[in-house]
C-alpha cells in the first residue's frame, strides 16, 4: 500500500513556474513508475509526465515537452513536476500516482496508487 500526498500547487500568472512535490509512503518507493495526471473542470484526466523506477528514463506529453520537468528523489520518496511558462491552459487539478506494473506510462488504468490531487490556476 502506498499512500500519496501532493503539494505545491496555487495561482499564478502565465509564464510563471511551479514546483510541485508528491511525497509517497512505505519503504518501497523506488520499486514503482510515478507519472503525474491532471484534469481540467468537464474534461478527461490525461497523461502529463512519467518516470522510471531509477529515475533515469523520463516520458512527457506534448503539451508540455520542454516546459515541464519530472524528477524524483528515492532516498526522500518524492517525486517533483517543476513547471515552467505556465500557461492559462495548463490550469487543472494535478495528481500523482504510482505503477507496480510495466505497461504503459501514460494509461491512467495502469497506475495503482492516486494522490488526493493539488490545484493548478493559470491566470492569463
Amino acid at each position: 500500500q502506498v499512500q500519496l500526498v501532493e503539494s505545491g500547487g496555487g495561482l499564478v500568472q502565465a509564464g510563471d513556474s511551479l514546483r510541485l512535490s508528491c511525497a509517497a509512503s512505505g519503504p518501497t518507493f523506488s520499486s514503482y513508475v510515478m507519472g503525474w495526471f491532471r484534469q481540467a473542470p468537464g474534461k478527461e484526466r490525461e497523461f502529463v509526465a512519467g518516470i522510471s523506477r531509477s529515475g533515469g528514463t523520463t516520458f512527457y506529453a506534448n503539451s508540455v515537452k520542454g516546459r515541464f520537468t519530472i524528477s524524483r528523489d528515492n532516498a526522500e520518496n518524492t517525486v517533483y513536476l517543476q513547471m515552467n511558462s505556465l500557461k492559462p491552459e495548463d490550469t487543472a487539478v494535478y495528481y500523482c500516482a504510482a505503477d507496480s506494473g510495466f505497461g504503459l506510462v501514460s494509461r491512467p488504468r495502469q497506475y495503482d496508487y492516486w494522490g488526493q490531487g493539488t490545484q493548478v490556476t493559470v491566470s492569463s
